[in-house]
């Protein structure tokens, strides 16, 4: 699902992952070492205060109107991001 539309050419991609709403995670490219750009988790919730987890969700998506954030709702989700994750 299509949470926030960004700049179309140039928008950055925040993907968050969840299965029924546990285990979310939210994904940002990230620069590497060897000048790449991956995925890389830099934020889980928190199963005991979930809010903090959207307020800064909602934060990012005004801080920076270009950025496409993106859902993937379902079990493993992950994988489809990161190869690596199980």
């Amino acid at each position: 699902m299509v949470l926030q539309k960004g700049e179309r050419d140039a928008g950055t991609l925040v993907i968050l992952t969840t299965n029924g709403g546990k285990n979310t995670r939210l994904w940002e490219r990230m620069p590497q070492m060897d000048g790449s750009r991956t995925f890389v988790c830099t934020r889980e919730q928190d199963e005991e205060n979930a809010q903090e987890f959207y307020d800064y969700i909602a934060r990012r998506q005004r801080q920076d109107s270009d950025c496409w954030f993106i859902e993937l709702d379902g079990p493993e989700v992950e994988r489809l991001i990161d190869p690596g994750a199980r």
